[in-house]
């Protein structure tokens, strides 16, 4: 098996005591690579790296144009290397090598557009009265520590990674220890780019008591951006919070997709089949919870079961398999016991349910109560729940009375009840006749127990800088 160390200080090593892992194939269900087991010395040796890179080495000071340069060049690189990156994510986590590919072309895109960002962004000239000047400026705020989830693996890691460099910051990256290759590789790539030694880090390791704890207790730390599960996203900002470590946590969802009487409804299906079956239902954005207008609930029904189950399961590896296996034992042993205590719990299975090896049917559950645990917890798989509903105050109301609140979907051709309706959802993205498409400069993030502030353009700027004022006196 081929081995997959850390990052530290710009050279690939093992872990100071030796030790390693396993890392599992989710559909052959068998090692398939040995990856550097981190302990709490390997994390404080790469945050100890990354805070002398920052206060003595070349990245904080070498200016826009030159960060700029060589993360154009990583991205280069992440396109010539395209096949790697994308078959790493497939071989950690089950997901189908097409949509691995996507994954790889949108995290290139996440590279370049915040090297450019940074190098075009302005600050503001502020004229004040009485012969004085005020201005701002951006500096990078220091070590940055970027937690990425196993669900979108390099994606998520860039989405994080990036920007932070891109505004002059040193970083440490953990990814997930079920998904950690395509981050070591990237890494790999990084060096290869010319980035400097000590600039991105990767650790690898569990997170309660071992790597993930670590890195958010070290008070040398400046900045921590997490996705995940929003229990960890709680100890990780209680962990932050003894140091006064700002945060921006994105975590859990259990959106809500909306389809209105005049919903096109071919249109509709499409989006609501991606919306939580795409990545096999692991997608914190995922439509888990459909409400579905009663004008156009049959006919909508017939073609969203039959969409559901044309879907191409298989080995991920193949280019044509559209549905893969869950990403782990852990995982497929969660999201299939929820059809354990269905029948206690209320609801009628339509069609779906689990599968052979690590592998659940696309999913779609009816007749369910609003109390019922797939109504109210966040699955994190291919499993929906679908309501009709009668009125506009109604659905809204439904989709609003959830813990969550991370992304919402509106299928209408009225204009006026999109514009109504978006307005009065609790979330922080709504998208209306799509799904999953992103400007990188608009915020991203969710509230209630979907997360703590929000990335994307400006709103990365602020949170990865120290944004200062300075006044001048001009009149003397």
């Amino acid at each position: 098996m081929e081995f997959f160390g850390h990052v530290i200080d710009g050279k690939e090593v093992p872990s100071i005591d030796g030790k390693t892992m396993h890392d599992v194939d989710p559909y052959t269900r068998e090692p398939w690579a040995a990856v550097a087991l981190g302990s709490k010395s390997d994390a404080d040796r790469a945050v100890a790296s990354a805070r002398t890179a920052f206060h003595e080495g070349p990245w904080p000071r070498m200016g826009y144009e030159k960060r700029q340069q060589i993360l154009h060049r990583l991205a280069d690189l992440m396109e010539a290397n395209a096949d790697e990156l994308a078959m790493a994510d497939t071989r950690d986590m089950g997901k189908p090598i097409t949509q691995a590919h996507h994954d790889v072309a949108r995290s290139t895109w996440n590279v370049r557009f915040f090297a450019d960002h940074a190098r075009f962004s302005s600050a503001e000239a502020l004229p004040m009265d009485s012969g004085h000047h005020a201005y701002t400026s951006y500096g990078p705020a220091g070590v940055a520590v970027a937690i990425s989830p196993w669900n979108f693996p390099l994606m998520l890691g860039t989405w994080k990674v990036a920007p932070a460099l891109a505004w002059g910051n040193t970083v440490v990256l953990k990814p997930a220890e079920d998904t950690p290759v395509s981050a070591t590789v990237w890494a790999r790539l990084a060096i290869e780019a010319g980035m400097p030694p000590g600039v991105l880090n990767v650790v690898h390791g569990f997170g309660p008591d071992s790597v993930g704890s670590a890195l958010t207790e070290n008070p040398d730390v400046d900045r921590i951006t997490f996705t995940g599960e929003s229990t960890t996203g709680k100890i990780i900002s209680a962990a932050a919070s003894k140091h006064l470590i700002p945060v921006s946590l994105e975590l859990g969802g259990k959106g809500a997709n909306l389809v209105f009487d005049d919903a096109d409804l071919d249109n509709a299906v499409h989006w609501a089949v991606q919306a939580i079956f795409r990545n096999a239902g692991q997608v914190c954005l995922a439509g888990s919870r459909l409400f579905v207008q009663r004008g156009v609930y049959d006919a909508f029904m017939e073609r969203y079961v039959a969409a559901a189950q044309a879907l191409r399961m298989g080995d991920p590896k193949e280019p044509a398999t559209e549905f893969g296996p869950l990403a782990s034992l852990k995982h497929f042993t969660k999201v299939s016991g929820y059809f354990d205590t269905l029948g206690a719990d209320g609801g009628r299975l339509l069609t779906g349910g689990v599968g052979d090896g690590w592998f659940v049917a696309p999913s779609i559950i009816v007749d369910a109560p609003t109390d019922a645990r797939v109504c109210r917890e966040e699955i994190f798989g291919p499993v929906v729940v679908v309501q009709p509903f009668d009125t506009e105050d109604e659905v809204v109301h439904a989709a609003n009375d959830t813990r969550y609140g991370l992304n919402a979907m509106v299928f209408t051709e009225n204009l006026s009840r999109a514009h109504r309706v978006a307005d009065k959802l609790k979330a922080g993205t709504v998208w209306v006749n799509c799904f999953f498409i992103r400007d990188l400069r608009a915020p991203f993030g969710g509230v209630g127990e979907s997360g703590v502030g929000r990335e994307g353009g400006t709103f990365s700027r602020e949170f990865f800088t120290e944004p200062k004022a300075v006044v001048m006196q001009i009149d003397r």
